[in-house]
């Protein structure tokens, strides 16, 4: 998988990501909406693992590019879960606090739900958000996904579920672009608008 934002790159994972991928997932404050820092020794050899299967698969996550610096700055793609008995395909997007507020997670998560729809072919995409991740939620309805309901996790953590279906987003899409050529004056017809 690769995909390019205008100011970042989403691509395949090769073993000199491991070092800037473990700090991440180690650093207590990324992590605290998400069951805790992880072991970074342990997280650097199965990146360096990782990295040397010839052929990764899209449902992963991959390292996010910040394209200005050339520096690894987070952590993004498609997960596979069970959520209340069901397969579901979790989209996920971690970054570094030293990049926070800049609008990245929202660049990358978006482009991420189009590429999972259009050329995945998904039909659904969810995240997983912690009641108390303010942020993450904001990411998730800026990027178009909508509250779903609660589940209570493995452990016994509740989560929040937003959604986002390829029918959904299409129409969001068209319906975007109908106004926008309406307010340049011309009119089209787009799903939803008659």
């Amino acid at each position: 998988m690769h995909i390019e934002t205008p100011r970042l790159l989403l691509r395949d994972l090769v073993q000199a990501d491991a070092g800037p991928l473990a700090s991440i997932w180690a650093d207590p404050e990324v992590t605290r909406f998400m069951g805790g820092p992880r072991d970074g020794a342990q997280v650097r050899a199965s990146l360096v693992e990782d990295a040397s299967t010839p052929k990764q698969p899209d449902i992963d996550l991959r390292p996010v590019i910040e394209k200005a610096t050339g520096a690894v700055i987070g952590d993004c793609g498609l997960l596979e879960k069970d959520v209340d008995g069901k397969r579901e395909i979790e989209l996920v997007y971690v970054f570094a606090p030293d990049v926070w507020g800049r609008g990245y997670a929202t660049e990358m998560a978006g482009a991420v739900k189009r590429y999972a729809f259009t050329e995945l072919g998904l039909e659904r995409l969810i995240a997983l958000i912690d009641p108390e991740n303010a942020s993450s939620e904001r990411v998730a309805v800026r990027i178009g996904m909508r509250y779903e309901r609660e589940t209570l996790r493995p452990g016994g953590k509740l989560m929040k579920v937003y959604v986002a279906s390829k029918d959904e987003d299409a129409w969001a899409v068209g319906a975007r672009g109908a106004l926008s050529e309406r307010r340049r004056g011309r009119t089209i017809d787009a799903p939803g608008f008659k």
